[in-house]
């Protein structure tokens, strides 16, 4: 992604972002703003590699009333793939700021498309009807079905998506923090000769500013079933608040051993552990979300060993055992027919 400057008044793909004020200026703390801009890069970083898209983000001269700024979003590949492509980033990015979870609506979808194609194959057929070539329009207008379709399938995830949440987050959590601003609206647009028509316009009063803003940074944590740990540095003393370490994945990871039955085990002397030594272990790894959006790993804990290995020789433990068996009960109790 480029960010380039440039002072033409003419717009492709243009996204506008309007601060209104609680007085009648049309000045904004400069830190406050560029803090507001630099979430609203990562997050048009974010839908573009979505999409895979190469693009160019252009910045506009401001504009009063209130306060108005502009991005432009140039698509690297100058085609109508190009065009679509810069348009529904800017879409998802005016529907995705103005709803703290939202999903969007296929009839969004095929709205801008209608306005795209308008645009596109009013150009194309201008000029294949020039050389009388009927087929190139089918053509074209199955390439911009199928893109459709495309686009559809890749943009549910991006509700979800935690980097996105978290950028969002820290611009509602900058500007919560700046009471000048009452409120904030979003507008995509396509260029139309010299003019901008809407495709999709949102607005966020002040008082649901808090409804963005992430309450904790802690992730749900992720449980590995049957994870392999090789086993590094285990704790051998009682009543220790040591963690194990162990290679796991190519990384050494620090843990916490929970499994009171294994723990006891190896403290007693009962399983003794040599030079590559593994366990085969039900792994919960805890995970938080950084500042820039990004997952990181706090903390690992192994809350049942169901096989450790001896010389190669892999032996389930009790607690190991037990799990197996409810497993398998399960299984067993799904597959029976219904009477």
């Amino acid at each position: 992604m480029e960010i380039v400057a440039t002072p033409t008044s003419l717009f492709e793909n243009v996204l506008e972002f309007h601060y209104s004020f609680n007085d009648d200026s049309h000045s904004m703390d400069a830190v406050v703003q560029n803090k507001c801009e630099y979430e609203i890069l990562g997050i048009l970083k974010e839908i573009s590699t979505r999409f895979e898209a190469q693009i160019t983000i252009e910045t506009e001269p401001l504009a009063e009333g209130g306060l108005r700024r502009y991005l432009r979003i140039v698509a690297k590949d100058e085609n109508q793939k190009g065009t679509l492509t810069s348009a529904l980033i800017l879409l998802i990015i005016t529907t995705l700021l103005a709803q703290p979870v939202t999903k969007i609506s296929e009839k969004l979808i095929d709205k801008l498309f209608e306005n795209v194609e308008l645009v596109e194959l009013q150009k194309h057929n201008l000029k294949l009807q020039n050389e009388k070539d009927s087929l190139e329009i089918e053509k074209s207008k199955l390439e911009l079905e199928k893109l459709k379709q495309e686009v559809k399938y890749k943009i549910n995830p991006l509700n979800q998506n935690v980097k996105i949440r978290k950028l969002k987050s820290n611009y509602y959590q900058t500007l919560d923090k700046y009471p000048k601003v009452v409120k904030v609206s979003f507008l995509c647009g396509l260029k139309e000769n010299k003019y901008i028509k809407v495709v999709n316009e949102t607005i966020v009063e002040r008082k649901k500013f808090k409804e963005f803003i992430l309450t904790s940074d802690d992730l749900e944590p992720v449980e590995e079933e049957n994870a392999i740990i090789e086993i590094i540095s285990p704790v051998l003393k009682k009543e220790s608040h040591y963690k194990w370490s162990g290679f796991y994945k190519g990384s050494i990871i620090v843990f916490n051993m929970k499994s009171n039955e294994f723990k006891t085990s190896v403290q007693t002397g009962q399983i003794e552990f040599k030079n590559g030594s593994s366990i085969n272990c039900l792994l919960q790894i805890k995970k938080k979300i950084d500042n820039e959006g990004n997952e990181k790993n706090v903390e690992y804990n192994v809350s049942r060993v169901n096989i450790y290995f001896q010389n190669e020789k892999p032996i389930e433990t009790f607690e190991g055992r037990l799990h197996r068996n409810q497993e398998e009960a399960n299984k067993n109790q799904l597959s029976l027919p219904f009477s």
